[in-house]
């Protein structure tokens, strides 16, 4: 076989494989293609929720509105039992952060008339409606100040008399921890002035 055949022979044997790796290449395309779509429309949807997160929806701040009661009965017995406030203050947390909502810590307990006082402000309707529509409210028993005092000890507020207040957002910063014990004379107060009082901390964050 002359060199020039056998040359030609190799060549044309090297186009055929090229060929049948082109045909090879060419018949995976399409779905290569459709793969790489389907990448980068993930890719620009997480990119989208990414930046989409720290826009979610937060509750407006808006002012106490005023109250046309100078008074409110008391509530006899607020505060659950003391083995629940862990687990509520976890779930209050979750749903701050769903909702946009900041977290209202009422610490106290149902033997404090200061207490049950500042609960029948809370309860009064207008009072109700706002504050939910600012806070998750969390009543956390203290027994006799002896339980469940490190919830407030995680805010720098050492619980020496109740009822005592943190309003924490769903960050976990404490907006009044320099006032956190200026509700304890609710029975002094009038609703009007725990709601004013509330709502300028809330303004804070």
């Amino acid at each position: 076989m002359g060199f020039y055949q056998e040359h030609d022979l190799k060549v044309e044997f090297s186009f055929n494989r090229f060929s049948a790796r082109l045909r090879y290449v060419m018949q995976f395309l399409p779905s290569m293609k459709a793969f790489f779509m389907r990448a980068s429309f993930l890719a620009a949807a997480g990119l989208g929720l990414a930046l989409s997160a720290p826009f979610a929806a937060h509750a407006a701040t808006t002012p106490a509105p005023h109250l046309s009661e100078t008074s409110a009965p008391p509530v006899a017995a607020p505060y659950p039992d003391t083995s629940v406030a862990q687990a509520q203050v976890k779930d209050a947390f979750a749903l701050a952060a769903k909702t946009g909502r900041k977290v209202l810590l009422d610490f106290g307990g149902n033997w404090c008339p200061d207490c049950k006082m500042l609960s029948g402000i809370f309860a009064l309707p207008d009072a109700k409606a706002w504050l939910d529509s600012q806070f998750v409210i969390v009543p956390v028993n203290v027994g006799r100040i002896n339980t469940n005092l490190d919830l407030a000890q995680k805010y720098g507020v050492t619980i020496k008399a109740v009822p005592t207040v943190i309003i924490v957002t769903p960050d976990g910063k404490a907006l009044n921890d320099d006032g956190s014990k200026a509700l304890g004379n609710a029975r002094s107060m009038s609703p009007q002035a725990v709601l004013d009082l509330i709502s300028e901390w809330n303004s804070r964050g």
